[in-house]
């Protein structure tokens, strides 16, 4: 009999890969933070002697999810600009607030509450974009997360950096000292074509290959961004990244609601991912992407939530659900993007287009153990005939009960767990409403009036 870290037997395992497979009293067996097996309960208890059983009898057992695009400090800025279009919105709200507070300290503490809240909503990885990198990337890893951090570049300075250049050297520098961290990977991530230049953009795009990165990037997000683009560069934005050699397997496109079938084309021949934000896309009016047309054209589809203050919640499982509504409704196919295929999306896809699909995304053995456990024995979710449909279309992510990162518990019986490098959870309520305070006051003043 081998000795094993950890076996964890559930009513169902879905492990993506193969496609739409559904294993019933099956177990997971890990050991040294990988997966060694996936089998059925009975040849596991005769095979294995775990150091911990978990057993799940009404649950479903599934890949961590990932969030491929969110902003994790910016969870401290939930709810300070709802009903707002996006320019407004930047303008109005987002962008005076965070010239009055973002720091080290605000980055940090954002991102902790916002790892918190992604694992006990079953997310495991989560691809960040946003300033003071390295304190974005100990926020998370803090609350037990694995984290892809963005290496922001925009041209406007900030308390982060004066300049594109200076964005670019303090990222790279933030990758370096994070190196020996297995559990901290970084991309390159431009703002915006609209915030960033073409010579920025240029050097990106060095960068990425030289360093094998991937470019993770907002665009076509708006019809008036389209519209600006060709009135001052006289290409969409896509074209342009193109012509500045960004269109690769390593794009990350963010968004991308306002694609024309030849740029859906490009995407699919060069390779790209595109990370879906359905929520977000919603609450600001930005439109519908058009998510069956890019999977039928061979696209990666990714599922991001955006950040917290413009969806309002770091909630995977609600934007999986609401991208297969959407791909139905919009192509007016009811097969256009299945349970299966979203939950693909929310775990393989996301891992794909961050380069981790070696590493996780799907129940393999080899792969590094991080899994998600879903309790489908609620009331609310009676009778379950299918468990894939059951939990893409009527649970969430108060289902959530275990979740564990590279074979290590961060939430037990919907309880985080509390690491003795994080603070205690009371201290980070105590922590957030000290940063509420100090926001309340900004929009109470004459100057946000």
């Amino acid at each position: 009999m081998q000795t094993i870290d950890t076996l964890i037997e559930a009513r169902w395992i879905l492990p993506v890969v193969p496609r739409a497979c559904v294993l019933e009293q099956h177990a997971v067996a890990i050991d040294a933070g990988r997966i060694v097996a996936v089998l059925p309960s009975e040849q596991a208890a005769l095979r294995y002697a775990a150091r911990d059983t978990v057993r799940l009898p009404d649950h479903a057992l599934t890949p961590g999810l990932v969030n491929a695009h969110t902003h994790a400090a910016m969870t401290l800025l939930r709810g300070v600009g709802d009903d707002l279009p996006l320019m407004r919105w930047l303008s109005e709200r987002i962008w005076p607030l965070e010239r009055a507070l973002v720091s080290e300290s605000f980055v940090h503490d954002g991102s902790l509450l916002a790892g918190l809240e992604q694992l006990r909503g079953g997310v495991t990885t989560c691809s960040d974009m946003y300033f003071f990198p390295e304190a974005a990337a100990r926020g998370l890893r803090s609350a037990g997360m694995r984290v892809v951090q963005g290496i922001i570049a925009i041209e406007f300075p900030s308390a982060y950096a004066s300049d594109a250049e200076d964005y670019l050297r303090k990222g790279l520098a933030a990758r370096d000292a994070l190196r020996g961290d297995p559990l901290a990977s970084f991309t390159l991530a431009p703002h915006a074509p609209y915030t960033v230049a073409d010579a920025t953009l240029r050097r990106i795009a060095t960068y990425a290959e030289e360093l094998d990165l991937p470019v993770h990037i907002h665009i076509h997000e708006t019809a008036g961004e389209v519209a600006d683009s060709l009135r001052e560069h006289g290409q969409r934005p896509l074209a342009r990244l193109q012509r500045l050699g960004l269109v690769t397997e390593r794009l990350i496109a963010v968004h991308a609601v306002h694609l024309e079938d030849a740029e859906i084309a490009l995407l699919a021949e060069r390779g790209a991912s595109v990370a879906h934000c359905p929520s977000s896309n919603l609450k600001l009016a930005s439109g519908f992407a058009p998510v069956a047309r890019l999977l039928a054209a061979g696209v990666n589809v990714a599922i991001g939530t955006d950040g917290a203050a413009s969806n309002d919640r770091l909630d995977v499982m609600e934007d999986m659900r609401l991208a297969a509504l959407l791909a139905k409704g919009v192509s007016q196919d009811a097969t256009a993007l299945p349970a299966w295929r979203a939950l693909e999306a929310a775990t393989l896809g996301g891992a794909r287009a961050l380069g981790l699909e070696a590493r996780v995304g799907s129940l393999e053995p080899g792969k590094e153990a991080d899994l998600a456990a879903f309790d489908l024995g609620a009331l609310h979710l009676q009778p379950c005939f299918d468990p894939l449909a059951q939990l893409v279309y009527a649970a969430g992510r108060d289902a959530v009960t275990d979740v564990w990162v590279r074979g290590m518990p961060v939430v037990r019986k919907r309880q985080a767990v509390e690491w003795a490098s994080a603070p205690r959870l009371d201290a980070i309520c105590a922590m957030m409403g000290a940063w509420q305070n100090r926001m309340r006051q900004l929009l109470e003043s004459p100057a946000h009036g």
